[in-house]
């Protein structure tokens, strides 16, 4: 850029706020800055009986929510990482349960690469899938099958004053999402970020390719 034949030195401003670089690569996916989340369907999620959850993410952090979809009471469902693991909690609304997948190593899934995740509710069973593992966990509630949630579903975190009943960490996801699909028997919705009805700290389309 130049002002009057003068180059503008944009390498070294008097003063920046919220300007991202260019990234010379980049990969398909949603970039989640750390700080932030999004928010889809306003109208609210109803998990009910049946829900299973696939993404995909990439990050080095081992820390993070990756979804949430909470009542105001108990009934929830929520995903994230802790510790480098991977933690599907579900409550019904007789008690929280969890699927928990631990990698051989603490960095293997914050490592920088794509990984595949599935989490499905069924009734009052639940399993993870995390790169084609499988992991199943019992529920001593078994009357209990429905989360009756008819709140937003929140990605990668969740504003303070929201309330998240299966999610044990505030800290919002740092890395790539993508490929973010819910199906409930045969309806399945692939959720596209830009259409989020809150974003924040979140870049749709645009995942800068890994550092190596």
């Amino acid at each position: 850029m130049m002002i009057n034949s003068k180059q503008l030195d944009s390498e070294s401003p008097v003063s920046i706020f919220a300007v991202n670089k260019c990234y010379v690569t980049a990969q398909e996916g949603t970039f989640f800055d750390g700080s932030g989340f999004a928010a889809l369907v306003r109208e609210g999620y109803k998990v009910r009986s049946d829900v299973n959850i696939t993404l995909e993410f990439r990050t080095r952090a081992v820390h993070g929510v990756l979804l949430g979809v909470s009542s105001a009471k108990v009934d929830a469902v929520g995903l994230e990482m802790v510790n480098g693991k991977v933690l599907f909690h579900v409550n019904n609304g007789a008690g929280r349960i969890t699927a928990t997948y631990e990698p051989r190593g603490t960095d293997s899934l914050c490592d920088g690469k794509w990984h595949k995740l599935q989490a499905n509710k069924s009734k009052h069973r639940i399993s993870l899938i995390v790169d084609g593992n499988l992991v199943e966990t019992d529920n001593p509630y078994i009357q209990s099958t429905s989360a009756d949630t008819n709140n937003p579903i929140y990605v990668g975190g969740y504003p303070a004053d929201v309330k998240q009943n299966c999610l044990t960490s505030k800290s919002s996801f740092h890395g790539c999402l993508r490929n973010l699909m819910l199906t409930k028997g045969q309806q399945a919705e692939l959720f596209d970020f830009s259409r989020a009805f809150d974003l924040r700290g979140v870049f749709p389309h645009s995942c800068p390719q890994a550092e190596h």
